[in-house]
């Protein structure tokens, strides 16, 4: 690893968060550098010399076909070998929103080499069948992500259409508990569990965010990038004086833990 890690911001036809990730990975300490997909895959060697991928959120060609799907197949057929390598080396992947979504159509939740067909988790349209915007909370679970300080219930933005976590059987869940790959939850303010409204989409267990076994992928729903400053919030105003927005910490953990 590096003193200053490098992160790679991917962008494509329909993101529309890469800048204020931008941001937010400089804030956090690392050397970024947005690039397009069509330049990653002319030169991939870009991805071995970085420490940090992230997909940021948008709506990726349009969310055609299903959210996050076409992104995910191109990733897949133009960079798999180049992802999975990066992974199984130390390289850490982060997915927001959309870019979630992909990191499911791709596979890397369950692994960096896995097949499609041991996918035991979809991204669907949210049980009230109507894009959700608002602020929640999210706990960080006990999971593999031990850059997240376990337990902190922090805000933060949704906005999404397609964010609940379907899972393939009933038993998953708990492997996936087990495993420590559930890595946040939607709860309320005073971290109770969650139901809709806190928990937007009707997710299985309230999953907000789920990471590879290694604990090095991550993807969340929800937006940390547009909760980096006290001026985020939209009552900043009656909260306490503090420097920086609780999104900005899983920014920090990420720089810190590929550092």
């Amino acid at each position: 690893m590096t003193s200053q890690p490098t992160a790679l911001v991917l962008r494509t036809a329909g993101t529309n968060c890469d800048r204020e990730t931008v941001q937010a990975l400089e804030m956090a300490g690392a050397r970024t550098e947005l690039l397009h997909l069509n330049a990653l895959s002319a030169e991939p060697r870009r991805l071995a010399a970085a420490q940090i991928l992230v997909i940021p959120g948008g709506f990726s060609y349009g969310d055609y076909v299903a959210a996050g799907r076409i992104l995910g197949h191109e990733l897949r057929h133009r960079l798999g070998e180049e992802i999975a390598t990066f992974v199984e080396g130390g390289g850490f992947v982060l997915g927001i929103c959309n870019g979630f979504q992909v990191l499911v159509e791709l596979g890397l939740i369950e692994g960096p080499r896995a097949e499609p067909s041991q996918r035991r988790m979809a991204l669907t349209a949210n049980s009230s069948n109507r894009f959700e915007s608002r602020w929640v909370h999210l706990r960080n679970e006990r999971s593999a992500c031990e850059w997240l300080e376990r337990g902190t219930v922090w805000p933060v933005p949704v906005a999404h259409g397609e964010g609940r976590v379907a899972l393939r059987s009933a038993g998953d869940l708990e492997a996936l508990t087990d495993a420590g790959q559930v890595a946040l939850r939607y709860v309320t303010a005073d971290g109770g569990e969650a139901g809709y409204p806190d928990c937007p989409n009707g997710s299985a267990g309230q999953i907000a965010g789920l990471c590879d076994p290694s604990g090095r992928v991550l993807g969340l729903m929800p937006h940390p990038e547009r909760n980096i400053t006290p001026f985020h919030h939209p009552f900043w105003t009656r909260l306490p004086e503090r420097d920086e927005g609780e999104g900005l910490a899983l920014f920090r953990g990420l720089v810190s833990a590929a550092s």
